[in-house]
C-alpha cells in the first residue's frame, strides 16, 4: 500500500513539474481525499507558486462527481421554484419554448465555430436549462421527468455501444457508425425506414449531410471516395446544360443535385459542410465590413464606388486577414 501511495505522489510531482496541474491534482487526490490538503501539497511540491498562480489553480480544479451532482440538484431545485413562483416560467409550454431552444442551439453552434470556450460553457448552460425545463413540464402531467430522460439516454448509450459494454468487436469508427444505425433500426422495429430519423425541419444543408450519413450506415456509398468527383462533374455538366436551355425549373433541380453531390464530397473528406459554409460566411462578413469601414473613413458611400475601387480594399482585407490583423 505504501509503495502505491509513494508512486502516486511521485507521479503527481512529475506531472506538476511538467505543468499539468489537473493531472497532478487527480493523482494526489487518489491518496488524500481532501481538496485543501491536495492544494497545500501541490503548493509545497512546486515551491515557487505565487499567490496568483495558486488562485488560478484553485479556481480551475476539476469538480468531484459529488460536487457535479450537487450543482445539478441545485439547478433542479431552482427550476421547481421558478415554475411555481415566476409568472413567465409558469406560463411556458413545449411549444412556447421550442423557438427559444432552437435559438440557444444556434448560439452554441456560433460559439463552437469561434472556439470561444467561455461562451461555449455559457451556451451549454442555456441548452441544459431547456432540457430541465421540458422535463419539469413533463413531470407535471406525469408523462416523464428528468430522471426518465437521463435513464432513457444512458440505456440507449449502453445498448448502442456493444463494443464498450458488450462483446462486439470493431476495428474503426466507421464500424461503430454502421452498428449504431443497425441497432437504431432494430430498436424501432420492422417496417421502419433508414431515413425516418432525419427531422423534416432540419436546414437543407444539414439534412443532406444526415441523409448521406444514414445511407452510408447501411453500406450505400462509394467504394472509393475519389469516385465522387465523377458525380460532381456529371451534375455540373447537367446544370450547365439547363442554363444554356434557359429552363428555370430544371436549372433549380440540377443545382440541387450539384449541391447534394458537393455535400457528399464534404462527407467523404471528413468536412462538415454546414461549418465550412458558415466559416466562409464569417470570412466574407469580416472582409466586407473592412471594405465598408475603409469607404466610410474616406467619406464615401459604397454606392458611389466602382468595383475596381472596392476590389482594392477587398484585397487589402485579404492581406490583413492572412497576417492575422482582421477582426
Amino acid at each position: 500500500m505504501k509503495q502505491d501511495t509513494d508512486e502516486l505522489l511521485a507521479t503527481g510531482n512529475w506531472l506538476l513539474a511538467a505543468g499539468n496541474w489537473q493531472a497532478a491534482r487527480s493523482s494526489i487526490m487518489k491518496v488524500l481525499q481532501n481538496e485543501e490538503i491536495v492544494i497545500a501539497i501541490i503548493t509545497f511540491i512546486s515551491g515557487n507558486l505565487n499567490l496568483a498562480t495558486l488562485a488560478a489553480l484553485k479556481s480551475n480544479l476539476v469538480k468531484t462527481r459529488k460536487e457535479q451532482l450537487e450543482s445539478f440538484e441545485r439547478l433542479l431545485d431552482i427550476m421547481d421554484e421558478l415554475r411555481e413562483k415566476c409568472p413567465w416560467d409558469r406560463e411556458q409550454t413545449y411549444e412556447s419554448l421550442r423557438k427559444l431552444t432552437i435559438e440557444e442551439v444556434y448560439e452554441l453552434g456560433d460559439a463552437i465555430l469561434r472556439s470561444d470556450l467561455k461562451e461555449i460553457k455559457k451556451e451549454l448552460g442555456d441548452v441544459l436549462l431547456h432540457i430541465v425545463f421540458y422535463s419539469k413540464i413533463g413531470s407535471e402531467s406525469d408523462s416523464f421527468d428528468i430522471g426518465d430522460v437521463i435513464n432513457n439516454l444512458t440505456d440507449k448509450l449502453i445498448y448502442r455501444h456493444p463494443h464498450v459494454f458488450g462483446t462486439t468487436e470493431v476495428v474503426n469508427s466507421r464500424e461503430v457508425e454502421e452498428n449504431w444505425e443497425a441497432l437504431k433500426l432494430k430498436e424501432k422495429g420492422r417496417g421502419k425506414r433508414v431515413l425516418e430519423g432525419v427531422p423534416d425541419s432540419l436546414p437543407a444543408l444539414v439534412k443532406a449531410n444526415r441523409i448521406q450519413e444514414k445511407a452510408r450506415g447501411v453500406g450505400f456509398d462509394w467504394e472509393q471516395k475519389e469516385q465522387v468527383w465523377d458525380k460532381v462533374k456529371e451534375e455540373l455538366a447537367e446544370f450547365e446544360h439547363e442554363i444554356r436551355a434557359n429552363d428555370q425549373k430544371k436549372m433549380e433541380q440540377e443545382l440541387g443535385d450539384l449541391m447534394f453531390s458537393l455535400v457528399n464530397v464534404a462527407r467523404l473528406y471528413d468536412i462538415d459542410p454546414e461549418s465550412a459554409l458558415e466559416r466562409t460566411n464569417m470570412k466574407f462578413i469580416r472582409r466586407f465590413n473592412y471594405l465598408e469601414d475603409q469607404t466610410l473613413l474616406k467619406g464615401r458611400s459604397l454606392h458611389s464606388m466602382s468595383l475596381e475601387e472596392m476590389d482594392v480594399h477587398w484585397d487589402e482585407a485579404k492581406r490583413r486577414e492572412r497576417a492575422g490583423k482582421l477582426d
